[in-house]
């Protein structure tokens, strides 16, 4: 009773938080689609296909960040970090200030993701980030942020080379996938919001979140935890 009166809440404040933000972040929405216009011309949102709750596909909205691939070969998702030769400056700064993930605030109003929850599944990713015990993160609806996405945005995103970011960041990144579904509750999804906005705040300082990533950190087993880091 009690975990069905969370999860209707959950997807309360999910209606009410998407279509606020959607609101509110209007001007930048703007901003954001000149910026990409003018910066590379071509579509200005980026469809992906993702695997979400229960492993069924959707169409996953972000802001354009790369260069249209010109090739197949560079439309693949196999690889876990991004081709950064392809993001343009415009592009780099939506990213750092995750204004390439407001188009998700539609996600969350369509029911495909939460605000709160697990990374969205690469389809060509699922067969490695929902094997064994990590199949439990698609138990509940993907989210816009949460830990495994803290994590990846303190730390993994500064490990360029797609080797060093399987070895060093991923095990970590697993774990936490699987960290939130046993650890959701509405203190949990709060915190995980707060955390978001002081992520962002110190990346614009230029600062590191060093306590926010050691919590991270904290929660996951020894053997998965990431070589030690200055971060």
């Amino acid at each position: 009773m009690k975990r069905n009166l969370y999860f209707f809440f959950k997807r309360a404040f999910d209606i009410v938080a998407s279509l606020m933000g959607i609101i509110i972040t209007s001007p930048v929405w703007v901003i954001a689609i000149i910026g990409i216009f003018i910066s590379d011309p071509g579509p200005i949102f980026y469809k992906a296909c993702r695997i979400g709750k229960d492993n069924r596909e959707f169409s996953m909205w972000k802001f354009r960040s790369m260069r249209v691939p010109k090739k197949e070969s560079e439309k693949s998702e196999a690889s876990f970090k991004a081709d950064t030769d392809r993001i343009f400056p415009f592009g780099a700064l939506c990213r750092k200030l995750k204004i390439d993930e407001l188009p998700q605030l539609i996600n969350i109003l369509n029911n495909t993701m939460s605000v709160v929850g697990p990374r969205p599944a690469a389809k060509d990713q699922v067969a490695v980030v929902r094997a064994g015990k990590y199949n439990i993160a698609s138990t509940v609806k993907p989210g816009l942020t949460g830990p495994a996405a803290l994590y990846d945005y303190i730390y993994g995103d500064s490990v360029e080379d797609p080797d060093d970011y399987e070895r060093l960041v991923l095990p970590t990144r697993l774990e936490l996938e699987a960290y939130y579904p046993a650890k959701m509750s509405a203190f949990y999804d709060i915190k995980m919001i707060w955390y978001t906005v002081v992520c962002i705040l110190c990346s614009v300082v230029g600062k590191e979140p060093k306590g926010i990533f050691n919590e991270l950190v904290s929660a996951v087993p020894e053997s998965k935890k990431p070589e030690e880091v200055n971060v």
